[in-house]
């Protein structure tokens, strides 16, 4: 109950992070070729600097025998990071492809387990898989040109639905009583 108590009193801020979470979700469909740059730009920006991180953890704590692998991945990190950042359209044609080739490889996984397990609901299972098969499907014929715009889209709509989400949750914890669940 102390948690819910907790969520209530900052109701307001909840519903603040929701709707600006949906009005930068809807910069990003709108924008979406924009923000699928500004995303590889982020991520090169991340891979640089966890690279950097790496590798002074790696030579402050190079008697412990695992310098080589620490320093290896640090340079793998950096590189990459370096090379999105030298071209990050090149880098969003990538990440999109590999996005595409995932979410095929996943459907097919899903629809497979629905199909040979069976368990409670499993047309849910079976409807998901093939909707991610498919958005893949989709992703992939459109490819080169999709992946100029669908990191973009992907995070708007990502950001719509989790800020509405919010939302919700808090309207619900302003408006309905708190009571403790009955078990």
């Amino acid at each position: 109950m102390g948690d819910l108590t907790e969520l209530r009193r900052n109701w307001g801020w909840i519903l603040a992070f929701g709707c600006i979470s949906i009005v930068i979700g809807m910069f990003a469909v709108i924008y979406s070729m924009v923000f699928t740059l500004v995303s590889v730009l982020f991520l090169a920006g991340m891979l640089v600097a966890a690279g950097v991180i790496e590798a002074g953890y790696a030579i402050g704590h190079r008697e412990r025998g695992h310098l080589v692998w620490y320093l290896l991945e640090a340079l793998l990190a950096i590189a990459i990071g370096l090379l999105l950042l030298q071209s990050p359209v090149r880098g969003a044609l990538v990440l999109t492809m590999l996005l595409a080739t995932y979410f095929i490889v996943a459907g097919i996984f899903r629809i497979v387990a629905a199909l040979a397990l069976r368990p409670p609901n499993w047309g849910w299972i079976l409807f998901n898989g093939i909707v991610t098969m498919g958005l893949g499907i989709f992703v992939w014929g459109g490819w080169p040109v999709s992946g100029l715009w669908v990191l973009g889209l992907f995070i708007g709509v990502t950001m719509i639905f989790s800020g509405w989400a919010r939302v919700m949750l808090a309207v619900a914890l302003r408006s309905h009583p708190l009571r403790p669940l009955a078990i």
